[in-house]
C-alpha cells in the first residue's frame, strides 16, 4: 500500500504494526519540522498510535495551550503536536488544530481507529470495509494494492459528476472505497462504525461591530492566513494571480508580509496569446493580463509571469491526471492552464503554490442574499433602497431583484411557473452536460440535486447567505486534486481564503456588509483598499483566465473523436454518458462564437465534462484501446 503510493511522499516511508493494524505512511517534506518526522508516532504510554497528513497553521497557539515552553517544539513535526492535542483533549483536539490534514488514530485500550479529515478536506482520506477487514489510505491506489479489493468506478458517483451535482455523500469514484468526508470524524470499531461532522460554524449573531471594525478584523484574519501558508517558503513563494479580488488579495497580501525579510513572490496569470482577438464573453473580460499586472507593479518583490497554454490540448492529459488525482477532472480546460503554472513555478524550484481558491465564499462574497433576508427580517424600508440601488448601478433589473427577494420563499410549483418553465429550464440543463436523459430518469437526479441543496430542479436563489455558502463548502472535495498536484509537479496547493479562521470569521459577518447600497462585495472592496489598485477594485466584470482554451480544443478535435470511439466501447461510458450527441458535437464544429453562452456550454461543459468522465470510466475498467 506504501509502495502505491509512493509518487505522493518520496521523501521517507515507514510502517509499524501491532496486533489488528498495520499503520504506514509517506512523507513529502514542505515544512522545516518535516526533517524530524518519524511516523507512525505513538504517545509515551503506548496506548494511542497515529499516521497523519498534516500541516497545522496556529502551531504557537496550539503549543502555548499545551503548556510548553515555546522553544520546546522546534524538533517537533506537526504530526507529533497533533497526537499531543489529542492526548491531552481527545477528538475536542479537531475544535482547535487549524490547518490541512487527514489522520487515522489508534486507540489500543478502546481497540477503536477514529479516521479524520480537516474542515475543507484539503487532504484526501479513503477506505474500504470489506467482510474481514477495514482498509484505508490517502488515496483510492494505496487500496487498490490489495487483492481484495475489486477495481470498478462506481457509476453512479460518476453519473452525479456528468450531471453537475457535488459528492454529498461517502461514495467515491470507485466501487468499494468510500472517502471520509470533509469535516467529518469516523470511529472504526470491531461493532461497526460510526461517523458524524464535527465542524458546525456559527452564522451572524445578534452582537454587532462597526462597519470598520468588521474591516479591521477581516484584514486581521487575512494577513494571518497569509502568514502560516508560507511557513516553509525560504522567502519565495508562488502564486496564482488574476485579475479578481481574491488571488490578488493573497498575491499583495503575501508580498506585503515577505518584503521585510527580502521575500519575493513570484505571480504567475494566465492570458491568451498575444493577438488574440476574439469578442470578450457577456459580463467578462478575456485578458486578465494588465489587471494582475496593475497589482503587481504597487509591489517591487513580486515578479508576474503570463502564462499562455490556449494551444495545449486539453485531452492529452487525462490519462496523466487519472493516475495522479484518481477523479475526473471537472474543467479539463482549466486544468490546462493550471498545470502550465504550475509546470513554470516548479522550473524556477517553488513548492509552495498560493491561491485564492475559497474567496468567493468568503473574503469577496457577493452578499447577494441580502434582499431575502431583508424581506424575511421585515426591513422593508431597507429592501425598497438596496434593490432600487441594484437597478440603478445596473446589476439587475427590477424583475431581477423581484426574483432575488421572492424566490426563495416561494413553493417549487410557483417558482417553476414565474421562472419560465421547468421543461426550460430542464433543456438548458441538458445542454451543459453529456448525461443520457434516460440515465438523469433512472437516477431521479432531480429529486437528488434538491436533497443536495444544488437547486438543479428550479435554481431558486437562497434565503440565507450563511446557510448557501456552508452549503457550496460541502459540495466541493478538492482534497483528491491537492494531492496529485503535489505528486505530479511537486507543488503544494495554499489557500488563505479557505482558513478556517477566516472562514469562520467571514461566516460571522452580517450580510449588510458584503452588500452596501446596492454594491457587491462592498466588504472585501474596503479591506482591500490598502492594498489593491483601483482598477482592480471597481472592475464589475470577470476575468477569463486563458480565453482562448477553445484553440487548443479544436486542434485536439481528432484526438477527442478517438477517444469518443474508445467510449463507445465502454459499457460504463455508454450506460450514463450520451456518445452520440457528443460526436454530434464534434461533427458540426463551430467555426466562430466561442464567446457565445450557446457554443461554451455544449463544448466547454458538456463535451469537455463527457469527455473526462468517460476516459474515467474507461481506464478504470481496464480500457487502455
Amino acid at each position: 500500500m506504501l509502495a502505491a503510493q509512493e509518487i505522493y511522499g518520496p521523501h521517507d516511508g515507514r510502517r509499524w504494526s501491532e496486533g489488528p493494524l498495520a499503520m504506514g505512511r509517506r512523507l513529502y517534506r514542505t515544512l522545516p519540522e518535516d526533517l524530524h518526522d518519524r511516523q507512525p508516532l505513538q504517545s509515551r504510554d503506548g496506548r494511542l498510535t497515529l499516521t497523519a497528513d498534516v500541516r497545522i497553521d496556529n502551531r504557537d497557539e496550539l503549543v502555548s495551550a499545551l503548556g510548553w515552553p515555546s522553544t520546546g517544539a522546534a524538533g517537533l513535526c506537526d504530526a507529533a503536536i497533533l497526537l499531543a492535542c489529542l492526548e491531552r483533549w481527545n477528538l475536542g483536539a479537531l475544535d482547535r488544530v487549524v490547518g490541512d490534514f487527514a489522520f487515522a488514530l489508534w486507540d489500543a485500550r478502546a481497540q477503536a481507529l477514529t479516521l479524520a479529515r480537516d474542515f475543507r478536506g484539503h487532504v484526501p482520506l479513503h477506505y474500504h470495509r470489506g467482510r474481514s477487514f477495514f482498509a484505508f489510505a490517502s488515496m483510492p491506489k494505496g487500496l487498490h494494492a490489495l487483492a481484495d479489493i475489486p477495481r470498478a468506478p462506481d457509476e453512479r458517483t460518476v453519473a452525479e459528476f456528468v450531471a453537475l451535482i457535488g459528492q454529498t455523500t461517502s461514495r467515491s469514484y470507485f466501487e468499494s472505497i468510500e472517502r471520509v468526508q470533509a469535516a467529518h470524524v469516523m470511529i472504526v470499531t470491531r461493532d461497526g462504525i460510526s461517523s458524524r461532522r464535527y465542524w458546525e460554524p456559527r452564522g451572524p449573531g445578534r452582537t454587532r461591530l462597526s462597519a470598520d471594525d468588521y474591516v479591521e478584523g477581516l484584514r486581521f484574519h487575512l494577513d494571518q492566513a497569509t502568514q502560516s501558508r508560507l511557513r516553509g517558503s525560504n522567502g519565495k513563494v508562488a502564486a496564482h494571480l488574476s485579475g479578481g479580488f481574491d488571488s490578488s488579495a493573497v498575491t499583495a497580501t503575501a508580498a506585503r508580509l515577505l518584503a521585510p525579510s527580502g521575500g519575493k513572490v513570484f505571480a504567475f496569470t494566465a492570458v491568451p496569446r498575444n493577438d488574440y482577438g476574439e469578442p470578450d464573453r457577456r459580463n467578462c473580460f478575456n485578458d486578465e493580463g494588465p489587471l494582475a499586472g496593475a497589482t503587481a507593479e504597487m509591489y517591487p518583490n513580486i515578479e508576474h509571469i503570463l502564462i499562455r497554454s490556449g494551444h495545449l490540448s486539453p485531452i492529452a492529459g487525462l490519462d496523466r491526471s487519472f493516475f495522479l488525482c484518481e477523479r475526473p477532472i471537472l474543467n479539463p480546460c482549466n486544468w490546462v492552464w493550471a498545470r502550465a503554472i504550475d509546470e513554470a513555478a516548479r522550473e524556477r524550484g517553488l513548492n509552495i503554490m498560493l491561491r485564492g481558491q475559497l474567496g468567493n465564499l468568503t473574503l469577496s462574497y457577493l452578499g447577494s442574499t441580502l434582499l431575502p433576508e431583508l424581506l424575511r427580517s421585515g426591513r422593508f424600508l431597507k429592501l425598497r433602497h438596496e434593490a432600487a440601488q441594484l437597478v440603478a448601478r445596473n446589476e439587475m433589473g427590477w424583475r431581477g431583484a423581484l426574483t432575488a427577494t421572492l424566490g426563495p420563499f416561494m413553493p417549487l410549483w410557483l417558482w417553476r411557473w414565474t421562472h419560465n418553465s421547468f421543461a426550460r429550464h430542464r433543456r438548458k440543463f441538458l445542454n451543459s452536460t453529456a448525461i443520457r436523459a434516460d440515465c438523469m430518469a433512472g437516477f431521479d437526479f432531480a429529486a437528488l440535486a434538491r436533497e443536495a441543496d444544488s437547486n438543479f430542479a428550479a435554481r431558486r436563489p437562497h434565503a440565507d447567505g450563511f446557510a448557501a455558502r456552508v452549503s457550496a463548502m460541502h459540495r466541493i472535495d478538492p482534497g483528491n486534486y491537492i494531492k496529485g498536484i503535489i505528486g505530479g509537479w511537486g507543488i503544494d496547493l495554499r489557500d488563505p481564503t479557505a482558513d478556517r479562521r477566516l472562514v469562520e470569521y467571514c461566516l460571522s459577518v452580517p450580510t449588510d456588509q458584503y452588500m452596501i447600497d446596492g454594491v457587491q462585495r462592498a466588504l472585501a472592496r474596503r479591506v482591500l483598499a490598502d492594498r489593491l489598485p483601483q482598477a482592480v477594485l471597481t472592475e464589475t466584470r470577470r476575468g477569463y483566465q486563458a480565453a482562448d482554451w477553445h484553440e487548443g480544443l479544436t486542434a485536439a478535435r481528432h484526438e477527442i473523436a478517438d477517444e469518443l470511439e474508445r467510449l463507445s466501447g465502454c459499457a460504463a461510458a455508454e450506460n450514463i454518458i450520451d456518445i452520440e450527441r457528443l460526436q454530434r458535437l464534434v461533427d458540426n464544429w463551430p467555426a466562430s462564437g466561442w464567446e457565445r453562452s450557446e457554443v461554451v456550454k455544449p463544448y466547454r461543459l458538456a463535451l469537455l465534462r463527457g469527455i473526462s468522465a468517460g476516459h474515467f470510466l474507461r481506464k478504470s475498467t481496464g480500457g487502455n484501446r
